[in-house]
This record gives C-alpha cells, structure tokens and sequence, in this order.
C-alpha cells in the first residue's frame, strides 16, 4: 500500500485544514500518481476539496467515525477494521492514503511505500507527518533533481519500508 503526502522540512503537512502550499507540479504529480487508482482520506480532507465531492477518476474511500456519513460517489467506512476488509477488493500497489494526519498515522504501519513531496521550508503548521527520515524502518530509494516553484525548492522522494 503507498501513501502520498507533501511536507515542508520539518514534516508539516497543514494548518487550519488547508495545504501549506500549492505547488502546481506536486499537483500534477499526485494527478498523475493516483488517476485510476483507490485513494484513502478522512473526512476532514474531503470536506476541504471543491464542493466536498470525490476526486473524479479514482475509487475514493474516506474513514469517519460518524455512522450516518454519507458522500455521494464515494465509500465510507467506519474503522481501521471496515477500511482494511474493503481494501481487500484491491490491489494493495493501487491504494494510496492521501490524507489527513490522523489517517496517514493509523495508516502508516500497512504501507510499504511513501511518495514524498519535501519542500525545503518551514510553514506555520498545525498537522504533521510522521518524521520518516528518522524511522529506521523507512529508507529513501529515489530522489528527484531539486525542483522550483517561484522560490520555494522541493523535491520528489520515495520512501521504501525495509524488508526485514
């Protein structure tokens, strides 16, 4: 199962239930990655997409504990448990966790794979990734040349479980 998530250099990923930046390539490349493909997000995080809809051309499947959630085109489970015997109806490499902190938290010990968008500065944040440069179970495998959006630097980096 992957995940993909954009964070600044100290591994924030929002504030104020809004993305720190928007970066038009990171976009394009989280379009790219996750078109055709199951995308897993909380409820927070749709709610924070146009009109709180699905995003078009995926599976999407979003976790809230509220029983009566409903979102129109959409899956909703209830817990780890619901959310894990539905993925079960998919390829494990055609999952991607998009999001929020919570989900990526709960989610983060089935994934073997993280497409991380790292963006060399610090944002005033209030949600936060897992810091994986300082999990010995994560490992970098690739790494793109560093990229620019006016003068905001990143880069593309893929995080690889070790197998053991």
């Amino acid at each position: 199962m992957n995940l993909i998530v954009a964070v600044d250099k100290n591994w924030a990923i929002g504030c104020n239930n809004e993305l720190l930046v928007r970066i038009p390539n990171d976009q394009k490349m989280f379009r790219q990655t996750t078109t055709g493909k199951v995308v897993v997000l909380g409820r927070k995080t749709i709610e924070t997409f146009p009109q709180g809809l699905p995003l078009p051309n995926r599976t999407n499947i979003i976790l809230s504990r509220s029983q009566d959630y409903k979102v129109k085109d959409a899956t909703v489970v209830h817990s780890i448990e619901e959310l894990l015997e539905e993925l079960k109806k998919y390829n494990s490499e055609d999952v991607f966790i998009i999001g929020g902190e919570s989900i990526y938290r709960q989610m983060l010990p089935y994934c073997d794979t993280a497409h991380v968008t790292k963006i060399d500065h610090a944002y005033a944040a209030d949600t936060y990734f897992p810091n994986l440069d300082e999990d010995e179970e994560w490992e970098i495998t690739a790494d793109s040349d560093e990229q620019t959006y006016f003068d905001i630097a990143y880069n593309f980096l893929k995080y690889e479980k070790i197998k053991k």
